[in-house]
């Protein structure tokens, strides 16, 4: 490691104390210097050159608001905003985080790819949800447009069912007030897909399988542990083997490596994980979770047969060399 490289650590930029730790490992076991950022009490100065750091790894969750750190979320993507104005070299930056905190823009951005996703509609007020919700198939989902750990999605199996919440005040839209109406879909084989990436390339992928008996996360009711208790993570897939639901490693079609390539590339995810489903009633795949913010499965060497810290460190010492030579 150059001194260069050791008065310039990598800034890893989070609120949730735990999470990384894997990576904080990875980091210690290769010499790499970094700091720690507390994402939930942060502040920074406009007129300052942001040099300090051989590279800023933004990993900010938008699930923060279930830990009382709710102020991290808006403010993050004005600092990523401010720091990339900055020419600093930002690993999952201010597109991607934009990503990361809008179901809506998500779905958008599927659309635009011309990739197929459960059918959604957008609300800013609960009022809307039945109008929104006619021609959809039910059941449907209301989801929070800003969710994270599977908070704020509600399932609702008939258009009677959804009108009584709205009248009674059951329906939650989030800290943006602002929500999808999409439909809900049940998972053949009792499983869905998750596809990790990096570098805006596949890198691995595992099915998660579940019994179907609960709902409180994804389209695809997998985010509960073996108990029903709701997983607080940001993405309960990765946390799958701890929990005891079934996870295996898999290869998936290249036509869908090819699309989910597409969605983080052009979401400007450098590291993230796309969640597809197929639909039981039709064999369609579906895709409907783009997540910037990706832990790893949990047990990897086990599961996957590698260690994908591995590969992200590898990852960010490059980009941290890049800049380092270009300043």
């Amino acid at each position: 490691m150059s001194t260069n490289q050791s008065e310039r650590p990598i800034a890893i930029f989070h609120e949730h104390q735990e999470w990384f730790r894997p990576l904080f490992n990875e980091l210690d076991a290769r010499g790499i210097a970094f700091e720690r950022l507390n994402a939930a009490e942060h502040t920074y100065d406009l007129a300052s050159p942001e040099q300090n750091y051989s590279l800023f790894f933004n990993r900010m969750s938008p699930s923060a608001y279930l830990r009382n750190n709710e102020q991290g979320i808006f403010y993050t993507l004005n600092l990523l905003a401010h720091l990339e104005a900055k020419g600093v070299t930002v690993i999952n930056g201010y597109k991607a985080f934009q990503y990361e905190t809008s179901k809506a823009l998500q779905m958008s951005l599927l659309e635009k790819l011309g990739l197929p996703y459960p059918k959604a509609r957008v609300i800013n007020h609960a009022s809307q949800a039945v109008k929104a919700a006619e021609g959809l198939r039910f059941p449907i989902v209301v989801k929070a447009n800003i969710g994270g750990s599977g908070a704020g999605i509600t399932r609702f199996d008939s258009q009677e069912e959804l009108a009584l919440a709205v009248t009674s005040g059951q329906i939650a839209l989030g800290i943006d007030h602002t929500a999808l109406v999409q439909e809900f879909i049940p998972a053949r084989g009792g499983h869905i897909n998750r596809v990790e990436t990096l570098g805006g390339k596949f890198l691995y992928a595992i099915k998660v399988y579940t019994s179907g008996e609960s709902f409180n996360l994804c389209p695809a009711d997998i985010c509960q542990t073996t108990g029903g208790k709701e997983l607080v993570r940001n993405a309960c897939a990765i946390d799958a083997p701890k929990n005891g639901m079934k996870v295996e490693a898999f290869t998936p079609e290249q036509e869908v490596i090819d699309a989910i390539e597409r969605i983080v590339q052009e979401a400007g995810i450098d590291v993230g994980g796309i969640e597809y489903t197929v639909d039981d009633r039709d064999g369609q795949i579906y895709y409907y979770d783009v997540n910037a913010l990706s832990n790893f499965v949990a047990d990897a060497v086990n599961v996957i047969g590698f260690n994908p810290h591995a590969k992200l460190v590898d990852f960010l010492a490059e980009k941290a060399q890049l800049k380092k030579e270009e300043v």
